[in-house]
């Protein structure tokens, strides 16, 4: 499985690098903190596989980082992905290392 750590994406958002970032979390989660990334709940992925691109750099979320690995690798297996990459330690590692005031949930 490809990973990005939380350092890595900052510093690809700094840049400016084209990248999707997908969150897995569901509502409740996204609503108490997110990053910017597009909302697709890890249930609803099956029904929204037209909304990840395949053409660029795709990072997907989550809590901790274990949602969208499952996710991460449901895709690369059922529907090829080779775009992927899981963000490592998720949210809460953003919160960290990155940004403080991102509530821990």
């Amino acid at each position: 499985m490809n990973e990005v750590s939380v350092k890595e994406l900052k510093q690809w958002m700094d840049e400016g690098k084209d990248f999707q970032l997908i969150d897995v979390r569901e509502p409740f989660e996204y609503d108490i903190c997110n990053i910017g990334g597009e909302l697709i709940p890890m249930n609803t992925i099956p029904d929204n596989i037209d909304k990840i691109s395949r053409d660029r750099v795709v990072v997907l979320q989550c809590r901790s980082g274990g949602r969208s690995g499952q996710v991460l690798n449901w895709l690369e297996q059922n529907h090829d992905f080779g775009n992927l990459f899981n963000l490592s330690g998720g949210i809460l590692a953003w919160a960290d290392e990155i940004d403080g005031s991102v509530p821990k949930y």
